[in-house]
């Protein structure tokens, strides 16, 4: 997270976050954590969070993947938003105006297949045929 937010943090875009807790948490996989920025670094760690965004391990992986758009799995309510929510909107549209070029290429072969594998799963699970 750190490689691929390196150049927001300094060139001031994530400034806002300065001091301020986002938590994300994994529902179906019972995971949490609480990411900070001090000092133009990012902490991850527990606490309480004043914005938290919440969805299942597939849906927060079509996002980090972009297969999904997040105004979608909002409206559809399989992304819940809690607390600050300028906080959580603020921190969404900056990681929606990354460029996807920038994200090491490793890294989106990975968060790309394993959202869709994710997908395939579900849909697969659901009876509705794969979806890859």
């Amino acid at each position: 997270m750190a490689a691929v937010l390196a150049a927001p943090i300094a060139d001031g875009s994530l400034d806002f976050m300065e001091g301020r807790r986002l938590g994300i948490d994994v529902t179906d996989l019972d995971l949490h954590w609480v990411v900070e920025l001090r000092d133009g670094r990012l902490h991850a760690g527990d606490g309480t969070p004043e914005a938290s965004v919440r969805g299942t391990a597939t849906d927060l992986l079509l996002l980090a993947g972009r297969l999904e758009d997040a105004d979608t799995l909002f409206f559809q309510r399989r992304l819940v938003l809690t607390g600050d929510v300028e906080l959580g909107l603020t921190a969404r549209n900056t990681l929606d105006r990354l460029p996807w070029e920038a994200v090491p290429l490793a890294l989106r072969i990975g968060l790309n297949r394993g959202a869709r594998l994710a997908r395939a799963a579900r849909s697969a699970h659901l009876g509705l045929g794969t979806a890859a």
